[in-house]
């Protein structure tokens, strides 16, 4: 019978396990979590919301069909040109996208800003009391005990 050898783990995975199970990676993973359903939500907000408005006031103009056609039939929508295989430049999706970042980018400074805030609150609030020492309170209970007998 041959003798089997013992497989040697690499000492890289555990190094990767101790980097993995930092709290800043797990930290980093929920806001990725977090920061893509505020996408979604920014992106509902611009989309179903802020262009159509935008288009109202601008004169019924509907911003995901604000396209150029580069080759192909010329179509009144965009979805016309993606069925007919159109090659096209999506002006106005690079503009919602555009206007969502603009959204994300003023989220993200007010909430930092609000963070520094409140971090300089908490800097600037004094420290809590220090526990009296033990000598301290022998002091005390000795002035107690004498102001009772006196």
């Amino acid at each position: 019978m041959a003798a089997q050898l013992p497989i040697k783990k690499p000492g890289w995975i555990d190094e990767f396990q101790s980097f993995i199970m930092r709290g800043n990676v797990v930290d980093l993973a929920v806001g990725i979590i977090i920061g893509a359903a505020f996408t979604a939500i920014v992106g509902s907000l611009v989309k179903d919301l802020f262009n159509p408005i935008i288009g109202l006031l601008l004169g019924g103009i509907d911003f995901s069909n604000i396209f150029i056609t580069l080759k192909g039939p010329a179509v009144p929508t965009l979805e016309a040109a993606k069925t007919a295989g159109a090659v096209t430049l999506n002006v106005g999706l690079f503009l919602n996208a555009v206007i969502q970042f603009l959204i994300v980018a003023f989220a993200v400074f007010w909430m930092v800003k609000v963070l520094s805030i409140l971090q300089r609150k908490k800097e600037a609030a004094p420290p809590p009391p220090a526990a009296p020492s033990k000598s301290e309170v022998l002091l005390t209970e000795i002035r107690d005990l004498l102001a009772k007998k006196g």
